[in-house]
């Protein structure tokens, strides 16, 4: 089995949700998930990892955006046939498009997140 290390912004509204959902469907406990942002060990600088998604598979290079995406991916087995997918030049390409457009937008859905759960 593969082991994923990912690292994610605790602070984000966003990100919180979508580790939690990780976090269940990753059954076998083949990620390990670092709070880039609660001061764990990164292999970057802090900010520069806050500013895009991040992973390493089984001590291999480390990934960014769209990649690092598909490498969490191929560690859950539900996943697994979306992140085998992104191995095509092609479509990790097309999905670090999509990530990047994203990235544009994730200031206004962090604050509209947060309102939102302040509300509740």
């Amino acid at each position: 089995m593969k082991r994923v290390t990912v690292w994610h912004d605790g602070t984000c509204p966003l990100c919180q949700r979508e580790i939690a959902m990780m976090r269940r469907l990753d059954r076998r406990g083949a990620i390990t998930f670092v709070d880039a942002a609660a001061g764990g060990t990164c292999p970057l600088g802090r900010a520069e990892m806050l500013a895009r998604f991040h992973a390493r598979e089984d001590g291999g290079p480390l990934l960014s955006g769209a990649a690092a995406f598909a490498a969490m991916w191929r560690a859950i087995p539900v996943l697994r046939p979306l992140g085998e997918l992104a191995r095509n030049r092609l479509i990790v390409s097309g999905l670090e498009r999509l990530y990047l457009g994203f990235l544009r937008v994730r200031p206004r859905l962090q604050r509209w997140l947060a309102r939102r759960e302040a509300r509740t």
